[in-house]
């Protein structure tokens, strides 16, 4: 399972440099400020969960058990709230209108959310003498 969340967080985190680069230079032409601050948010959230997935999948203090639910809520709320937000900011470039599934960018958050509260619950579970290596 390591493998697996070290192997999503690297994707990740490269997906939301080459997406952040293509909103930088061939998406400032096409959509607002407004709509490319936007877009920044979905890579900006989408970088901070990939760096979260490489501690979680490089760390001993998380149970194998929770690392798989961690995985699992973050890669699902990072599909659902980035994803939500690049289709939202680009609303206007498509035939679909984002706008209709925009109910899923909050879902996509909490899935976030509980990710950290996973973790969160995990650290508190660490006995201290654990911790003195």
């Amino acid at each position: 399972m390591n493998k697996k969340i070290l192997l999503t967080g690297g994707i990740l985190g490269l997906l939301s440099v080459a997406i952040g680069a293509f909103a930088a230079h061939g998406l400032k032409p096409l959509v607002s400020a407004e709509g490319l601050q936007t877009f920044e948010t979905g890579v900006r959230y989408q970088m901070y969960h990939a760096l979260f997935l490489l501690f979680v999948g490089g760390t001993s203090f998380i149970s194998s058990k929770n690392k798989s639910i961690i995985f699992y809520l973050v890669l699902s709320g990072v599909i659902l709230f980035s994803g939500s937000i690049y289709g939202l900011a680009t609303n206007n470039l498509s035939g679909f209108d984002f706008k209709t599934i925009g109910f899923v960018t909050p879902i996509g958050g909490l899935l976030l959310i509980c990710g950290w509260i996973f973790a969160i619950l995990s650290f508190l579970k660490i006995k201290t003498d654990n911790m003195k290596n």
